[in-house]
């Protein structure tokens, strides 16, 4: 029997597992997720599993259905819209505190992640880019030394993550590399009015290559089924 801790560092392990799968798309939004898949991958006891399903849950990354069990969460249109206001809510105040707590180590990491992030990129490792991407703003987070901001920004950005996976425009790249270098070079001068500006505009063209517009369009019965 694992102990108390033990079976702590399973059901945490589980709850990565999932949010990095989301994370890089490998979990799209509507997949079920079985618990006795979980009780086989990992060798545990539903109990674990169920653990590991209520703080997913907890943390909108999936839904709790009656008679259908653990799913990916699909936000809605204006779930999406709400979330990613309150990304650039968080982010505006995030990088301001970046900058005033930088320190050489500090600019290290960052140019480590974009480094990391334009390594997959140039490898086709398309899911590996995806996930970096979302990590390069999560390193903002931990960088700006304020553990409530940094734990809201988890959430968001694996709900973020979700909604790009039900939402993007086939093809296009939701967060070109360029503009997080443009960000560590501006966060590195100090330059704290332009890097809080390039945050949000850079968020604001994530959510615009999004198709929440033809989401929202209400369907016409009659024009629906002219001609048939």
């Amino acid at each position: 029997m694992p102990t108390k801790r033990g079976t702590t560092a399973i059901d945490m392990r589980i709850y990565k597992a999932v949010v990095n799968a989301v994370m890089s798309h490998r979990l799209p939004p509507g997949t079920h997720l079985g618990e006795a898949d979980f009780c086989e991958l990992y060798n545990v006891s539903r109990t674990i599993v169920r653990k590991a399903l209520q703080r997913l849950a907890h943390d909108h990354i999936i839904e709790l259905r009656p008679n259908r069990g653990a799913v990916i969460a699909s936000p809605t249109p204006q779930e999406a819209r709400e979330i990613f206001a309150a990304r650039r809510a968080l982010e505006r105040e995030i990088v301001p505190l970046v900058i005033q707590n930088a320190t050489p180590e500090s600019l290290k990491q960052i140019r480590a992640a974009i480094a990391a992030e334009d390594a997959a990129r140039r490898s086709g490792d398309r899911a590996g880019w995806i996930r970096l991407g979302g990590e390069f703003h999560l390193l903002l987070a931990e960088l700006a030394g304020n553990h409530v901001l940094q734990r809201f920004m988890a959430e968001l950005v694996s709900r973020c993550s979700l909604i790009i996976a039900l939402y993007e425009t086939p093809g296009s790249a939701m967060c070109e590399n360029d503009e997080h270098e443009d960000l560590a070079t501006l966060i590195e001068k100090g330059k704290v009015k332009e890097a809080t500006h390039l945050i949000e505009h850079h968020l604001l063209e994530i959510e615009a290559r999004l198709r929440l517009a033809e989401q929202d369009k209400k369907v016409n019965l009659a024009e629906a089924l002219s001609g048939f």
